[in-house]
């Protein structure tokens, strides 16, 4: 399985962000920047700032595909 941050790269768009902002906004190193840009793992702490900086959830960032997959994993509906 891989891991994808095609979502928090739209979310930063989305929020008309730079990579620059988001790293002043949470706290985040350059380097853990640069990992998820090359989607590699980041430690979840990482992950962790980014969701309460953006105020949004893990699903917002991130995505699941799995091996010989180009589609993500889907998350089920969660009932508000």
């Amino acid at each position: 399985m891989a891991i994808s941050y095609k979502p928090l790269w739209k979310l930063l768009i989305d929020q008309n962000m730079k990579k620059k902002d988001l790293i002043a906004l949470s706290g985040i190193s350059q380097s853990s920047v640069s990992k998820m840009g090359r989607g590699e793992n980041v430690n979840t702490d990482i992950l962790n700032r980014i969701c309460i900086a953006l105020h949004c959830g893990i699903a917002d960032i991130m995505e699941v595909i799995p091996e010989g997959n180009e589609e993500p994993f889907s998350t089920p509906e969660r009932s508000k």
